[in-house]
């Protein structure tokens, strides 16, 4: 007997839609959702959020309910903060004009907080309390999503979660599935980290094998280039997982990191999209695609990396050489984000976040275990990644990059293309990231290329 897995084919009657904190702020918000999911009957397992920022100085709902448990756990009186997240919920009810019994929920809520219930479960009401009006305005069932989403004792997902949900969303009904949320064995609420809804469409999608998982916001889609650097960066029409995974890395992304995960063993798309304007493309995530015209799918950066310059004659012939070095930051608890090296030398990246104050501890264990003939420090550095599937297949890319940032006057400190070669990582001063994203940008998308990639 075999013991190859089979994959059943997803669905093409079924497509997941989460909706964003933006998209579910107020009840015009709701109206826009509400329109969306009814203009396609495959949208039929909805993952809303808790409601955003209404305005710039307006707070989220879910940092509201922060504040309750925090209050509640220094024995203070939440009454002021809980009657302003009732008057929220409340507002919108009355606003879309809808029936929906939600007092009983409420007082739930708030006499768990009073009674000593942990931040994670504060934090979740705010998902569970608005996936309860989005099922009421859109006559849809709900579900719990502590009753279907599980965590493992070490807080890793359980894969039970899949069957779960596969038994309980069926038929062509509509499901209403609060996202950010789910419970332990135990069955005691457990979030992911902030932004989890994401992950929760995403294992949504995957455990129904949904055709399309899509992610509803308040942009249209993946830009080029961060729009506070290049303010009419162009939209990516289509990109893929590794493609997007590597962008992210360097904090490009309208999605949480861990969302893929789920839908990419399944090669589930995901569909960026903007509840404003849904007409917009936005921007489709695949398994794979075929290479357009264009060099380079995107361009992302961000600053606060400090970079350590180990030398050592003869470093090639030592055996277990970086291993050593690489075990003095593991002793240390410290996550290394790059290591390109030459013959005699061996550079270390390690975000400012990670380091901490452990530099001069890092540097003396570094003396002692590899006795480094130079070790030398280079903080304020900035990382940049160009990334893009016809890179490898194009002569002259890299020429055409780093002549981009010799005339604009950007020094490449550092060098560093990873194996799969769709990218190229560059380290610049601080000073130099916005220049140099800028400079990259300009030379891959020429005057007489269209509006897109």
């Amino acid at each position: 007997m075999s013991d190859t897995t089979i994959t059943p084919p997803l669905n093409p009657d079924l497509v997941v839609a989460k909706f964003g904190g933006t998209s579910v702020a107020n009840a015009a918000q709701l109206r826009k959702v509400q329109n969306i999911i009814e203009a396609d009957a495959r949208r039929r397992v909805i993952v809303p959020s808790a409601p955003g920022k209404e305005h710039s100085k307006d707070t989220k709902v879910t940092d509201l309910l922060y504040l309750t448990h925090e209050l509640a756990a220094n024995q203070q009186s939440i009454d002021g903060v809980w009657s302003n997240i009732e008057k929220r919920f409340w507002g919108i009810v009355t606003d879309l004009g809808i029936r929906c019994d939600l007092q009983p929920h409420l007082d739930a809520a708030r006499d768990a907080i009073v009674a000593g219930a942990d931040a994670q479960f504060a934090a979740s009401r705010g998902e569970a309390l608005n996936g309860r009006i989005v099922a009421c305005l859109l006559d849809a069932e709900y579900i719990d999503a502590a009753e279907v989403i599980r965590f493992t004792n070490n807080k890793r997902l359980d894969s039970e979660t899949y069957t779960l949900l596969a038994q309980r969303i069926g038929g062509n009904g509509r499901y209403v599935l609060p996202g950010f949320y789910g419970a332990n064995a135990h069955g005691e609420v457990q979030t992911f980290s902030r932004g989890g809804s994401d992950v929760s469409g995403a294992i949504a999608a995957a455990a129904l094998c949904a055709s399309v998982y899509e992610n509803w916001t308040d942009v249209s889609g993946l830009l080029m280039a961060d729009p506070r650097v290049v303010p009419h960066a162009m939209t990516i029409p289509e990109i893929t997982y590794r493609e997007l995974r590597e962008l992210s890395y360097m904090g490009a992304s309208v999605l949480h990191e861990e969302a893929v995960f789920p839908v990419r063993s399944r090669a589930i798309p995901i569909h960026i999209r903007n509840t404003n304007k849904p007409d917009d493309e936005g921007t489709r995530i695949v398994a794979d695609r075929t290479p357009g015209p264009y060099l380079i799918t995107g361009i992302a950066g961000r600053a606060g990396f400090t970079v350590i310059f180990i030398e050592k004659a003869l470093m090639n012939k030592e055996l277990g050489f970086g291993r050593r070095v690489l075990d003095v930051f593991e002793r240390l608890g410290i996550n290394y984000e790059h290591s390109p090296s030459g013959i005699d030398t061996l550079s270390i990246v390690v975000s400012d976040e990670e380091l901490g104050n452990h530099l001069e501890q890092v540097l003396e264990d570094l003396q002692g275990a590899v006795h480094p003939d130079r070790l030398d420090v280079y903080p304020g550095m900035a990382m940049i990644a160009t990334v893009g599937m016809g890179m490898n297949r194009q002569i002259g890319t890299a020429a055409r990059l780093f002549n981009a940032l010799a005339s604009s006057g950007v020094n490449v400190r550092m060098i560093d293309q990873g194996s799969s070669e769709q990218n190229i990582i560059i380290g610049v001063e601080e000073a130099d990231l916005a220049m140099g994203i800028k400079a990259i940008y300009n030379a891959f998308t020429p005057e007489d290329y269209p509006g897109i990639l």
